[in-house]
């Protein structure tokens, strides 16, 4: 009888724990509340990720300011034989650091986001999701998220460069290229194509949902900095720390937009009703 109880409990436990498919489009208040219900029940393993990420990246960068600190400072009298040897010597290195670093961030980053797409879209479909299994999968596509994001980044650059609308215009056709790749597995120029189809007609709402989550993003990395001032030589890991709890949030958004825009473009798929017989 108590083997019972304890079976039936824990099949209450995993409906309640379960995160339905959407089945048709959702409202951005709609992804937004489920984004945070999912991170709220599996907060731990989309945190580490994330956490990993974040604290390479701000190890890196405060490594780069304590470089930066220790050059030292041209006078305004220098000769231009004296600024030459000061660019070959300082500059060029801090250059050839910053690039190095920022590839592995970047690479890390791409690693974390891909990692919590993939095991928010096994949550999505199955209720259930393993956070290894998620990042190896990443692993085995990251040519091809590497390849997309480059192509997506120079392409939105010079949208930017251009007139900044189209930028504007790119970032939202290509803000669904990584839950395209990894929840359809598909190569990089498709989910160019891909990503397009998906948000098509719906402009507006994918900008407005990538300025909440991105502002919102950026908002909490902001506050995270500014409570770690005080903190001296370690402001960067206190910043790091804050910074990590909100990012999540932006690939599980995009993870269920991705399910609401592949519901939109199914129900359009559904053939209407026969008509009536007369």
């Amino acid at each position: 009888m108590k083997r019972q109880k304890r079976y039936w409990k824990r099949a209450k436990e995993r409906r309640e724990m379960k995160t339905e498919k959407p089945l048709r489009e959702l409202s951005i208040e709609e992804i937004l509340r489920l984004t945070f219900e999912l991170y709220s029940k599996k907060f731990g393993s989309f945190l580490i990720p994330m956490l990993v990420a974040s604290l390479v990246s701000g190890s890196f960068s405060a490594l780069i300011g304590r470089y930066v600190e220790n050059m030292p400072q041209l006078g305004y009298e220098t000769n231009p034989e004296a600024v030459w040897s000061y660019f070959w010597n300082y500059m060029v290195p801090l250059l050839a650091i910053a690039f190095i670093i920022g590839i592995i961030s970047w690479l890390i980053s791409t690693i974390a986001e891909g990692t919590c797409v993939k095991f928010a879209a096994e949550n999505i479909e199955k209720g259930e999701g393993s956070l290894g299994e998620a990042f190896n999968f990443i692993i085995y596509k990251l040519p091809s998220l590497i390849a997309a994001a480059i192509i997506t980044v120079i392409l939105i650059v010079l949208g930017f460069i251009a007139l900044i609308i189209p930028g504007i215009i790119l970032a939202i056709m290509f803000s669904l290229v990584i839950p395209t790749i990894i929840i359809e597995n598909v190569g990089a120029l498709d989910s160019l194509s891909r990503s397009r189809r998906l948000v098509s007609n719906r402009w507006l709402k994918t900008l407005a949902l990538l300025l909440i989550v991105y502002l919102l993003a950026l908002f909490v990395s902001y506050i995270g900095t500014l409570i770690g001032q005080p903190f001296g030589e370690f402001k960067w890991l206190i910043g790091s720390i804050i910074s990590a709890f909100v990012q999540p949030i932006i690939p599980i958004a995009l993870t269920f937009y991705y399910y609401s825009m592949l519901a939109k473009e199914q129900q359009r798929m559904i053939p209407p009703p026969p008509p009536p017989p007369y």
